[in-house]
């Protein structure tokens, strides 16, 4: 045996890292290294498979940083004012829907509050109106009836369209009457009651002489009929208020639109 061979294993039984208490120090285990090949064995294989079949919207939602889901699942600032003040108008509805059912704590004045609120519906107006308008002998008598006819019209089917698009269900499960089926106003935003009442406490305002104690009994009964609406579970109070809000926009609509005493002369004779 050569000389180099004998001082090299010589030099090997001398180190101290080469004895086997140290073995486990200085090499990997084969198990361990054996389980992660396959399982990088395993991750290539799939990669590869799956690949060509991912389209590439998938493969960038793959990519998505955890940071940006999580920005995306936390709800923004508007978002939770929004939902804040959703509960509290509901929770308030709630509240003050006191005549929403006989057994509610006001239920023995549902009746009345009812009655309250048949004085803002669309039917009896119209009805009332057209009476008024056959009635009427002077030019501007008919001129102003038949706007109003024009405004009462119009406030209907403009909150029938809203109704149907927000689809909003009341406070309480209260089913609609019938005059409420005849003129469409089945759901709950926006209030259609609230809404003529403004309109037409508007309009009698501008185009009617009053004494100021009736200007300020137009105008409560406006607001109680609006909150009437409340009373008995068919709205929120944001329906209330929005109904104010689009009957306050609809009299600004009636006024651009207003239809001369001779527009009028002639509807009516085609009448």
């Amino acid at each position: 045996m050569p000389a180099s061979q004998v001082r090299s294993r010589a030099r090997d039984r001398s180190n101290v890292l080469n004895r086997a208490e140290f073995l486990s120090l200085n090499q990997p285990l084969k198990g361990n290294q054996e389980s992660r090949s396959s399982l990088r064995k395993q991750s290539s294989q799939a990669g590869a498979a799956g690949a060509p079949s991912g389209n590439p919207k998938e493969r960038r939602q793959s990519q998505q940083l955890p940071e940006e889901d999580c920005m995306q699942l936390n709800p923004s600032f508007k978002g939770i004012a929004f939902n804040s003040l959703l509960a509290i108008d509901i929770c308030m509805s709630k509240r003050l829907g006191v005549c929403a059912s006989t057994a509610s704590s006001w239920g023995g004045a549902r009746s009345m509050i009812n009655l309250l609120g048949i004085t803002g519906h669309g039917i009896p107006w119209v009805a009332g109106t057209l009476i008024c308008l056959v009635k009427s002998s002077t030019l501007a008598g008919q001129e102003v009836l038949m706007n109003l006819l024009l405004a009462l019209l119009l406030d209907i089917i403009i909150v029938a369209g809203l109704q149907k698009l927000a689809k909003r269900k009341g406070p309480f499960d209260v089913s609609p009457g019938l005059l409420d089926y005849l003129t469409m106003d089945t759901y709950a935003f926006p209030a259609g009651h609230a809404s003529r009442a403004a309109m037409l406490s508007k309009f009698f305002l501008n185009h009617l002489v009053l004494a100021i104690p009736l200007r300020i009994l137009l105008v409560l009964w406006a607001f109680c009929v609006g909150f009437s609406r409340v009373m008995i579970g068919r709205h929120h109070i944001t329906d209330v208020l929005s109904g104010f809000v689009f009957g306050y926009l609809q009299f600004r609509l009636v006024e651009l639109i207003w239809m001369s005493s001779n527009t009028c002369q002639m509807l009516i004779s085609i009448w």
